[in-house]
Formats: C-alpha cells, structure tokens, sequence
C-alpha cells in the first residue's frame, strides 16, 4: 500500500465528488443555476473528469493495482461529500439514518485502508 498515492487519489476525489455535488444540486440551492442547467452541465464537466481520472489512477495505485478499494473509497468518500454539502448548504439535519449512513461509510474505508 502506498500511503502517498492514497492521500493524492483521495483529494482528488474529495475534488470530484465536491465538483459533482454543485454540478448536479446548485439548481436546488440557487435560483440562477436553476434558471442556467447548461452552464453546470458544460463547463464543469471536463474538470470533473480529470478529477475523478486522477483520482482512480492514485487510488489503484496506493492500493497495489487493485480496482475494489479504489472504488469503496470512491463511494465513502462520496458519502461524506454529499451529507456535508447538504448539511450546510439545504439544511437538511443529521437524523440517526444518515448518521448510521454516515458510519457505515467511514467503516467501509477503514476496511479498505487498514484491513490487512
């Protein structure tokens, strides 16, 4: 496992899950990316992509050349990503599903990064 690549693969996709998040919600949040769909389909799309390009490429790095704990790590990372922004951003509390949610996402990284 190479510490240094997971760290790399896991702001990059900290970036992309982010960059999707406003992509795909802004127009629940603010009126104006409502009322301009394509402006948060066109131009943030090929950031996204390389975002999330470079991530998968250090995560299956870090992890040996292996494609599943990238992926794990992909999908909890995405968790935590999306219940921060709409916590913050729509208000939407924290009730016990999502923080079980929430904890079952933080479980299934830790068993991709420190399950021998």
């Amino acid at each position: 496992m190479d510490i240094r690549s997971l760290i790399i693969g896991a702001l990059f996709m900290v970036a992309a899950q982010a960059s999707t998040w406003f992509q795909l919600n802004s127009q629940f949040v603010w009126t104006w990316a409502k009322n301009h769909p394509w402006t948060f389909i066109i131009i943030p799309s090929i950031p996204i992509s390389i975002f999330y390009y470079f991530a998968t490429k250090y995560l299956v790095t870090g992890f040996g050349g292996v494609l599943w704990p990238a992926r794990f790590l992909s999908f909890g990372i995405g968790v935590i990503i999306f219940a921060t922004l709409v916590y913050f951003l729509k208000s939407e509390g924290m009730n016990a599903k999502t923080l079980v949610s929430l904890s079952l996402a933080l479980g299934l990284m830790a068993v991709q990064v420190f399950w021998k």
